[in-house]
């Protein structure tokens, strides 16, 4: 009977001195912070494309386009495409591509008031689906229009993002370049009516992990 108390307390013992050594940090977490988005964060920073990159980007490839004249001045207003199909990834940064488009689209949407009309591409299959109900007579027309196709794009938006890294083997720091490159493709022709360009780099001992 002894032995078994014995080999019950050793169990016990055993058991919270694993639960002592898990590693669960379990003090109180720091408050959360709101912070401006156009600018760096003063609490966690690193090398790869941020919030303040993307304003800034998205911010001078709106102004740029709007001065196009090929672009913005045309008349009737030309219909573009902005989304991230064809707008690639090719650097050693993480980055959800859709958080430039669709700001870009939006924000140039908003200043250029008609200049441009935008066309949601990547929404097709749910703009036939409600155009077939309509037209097999499961719904009425609705109150806008009836056309015998959807609409046509004039020019489309194509892009990359590269980078170029280097690294400090007995420091740790790394460097990395980065370039956001831009072009309005013509649909009728493929030729580039417009393009734009934008380029930073970051040096930091890199130990961010962007989700």
């Amino acid at each position: 009977m002894t032995g078994i108390r014995g080999l019950a307390i050793c169990s016990t013992m055993a058991l919270l001195s694993a639960c002592a050594t898990t590693g669960v940090n379990n003090s109180a977490g720091r408050a959360t912070v709101y912070e401006d988005v156009r600018t760096s964060s003063s609490i966690v920073q690193g090398i790869g494309i941020e919030s303040q990159d993307i304003v800034a980007v998205t911010d001078r490839m709106m102004r740029d386009m709007l001065a196009n004249q090929l672009l913005a001045g045309r008349s009737p207003a030309p219909r573009v495409i902005i989304d991230s199909q064809y707008f690639t990834n090719e650097s050693s940064s993480r980055i959800n591509k859709n958080m430039i488009t669709d700001r870009l689209r939006i924000e140039l949407q908003r200043a250029a008031q008609g200049r441009m009309v935008f066309i949601g591409r990547e929404y097709s299959g749910m703009v036939e689906a409600e155009r077939e109900l309509k037209r097999s007579g499961v719904t009425d027309a609705g109150t806008i229009r009836s056309t015998r196709g959807t609409a046509g794009a004039d020019f489309r938006l194509v892009g990359r993002i590269t980078s170029a890294d280097a690294v400090d083997s007995s420091s740790a720091l790394t460097s990395r370049y980065q370039q956001i490159s831009f072009e309005m493709i013509d649909l009728e022709y493929g030729t580039v009516v417009w393009g734009g360009l934008y380029e930073f780099k970051k040096t930091a001992q890199d130990d961010i992990i962007y989700r």
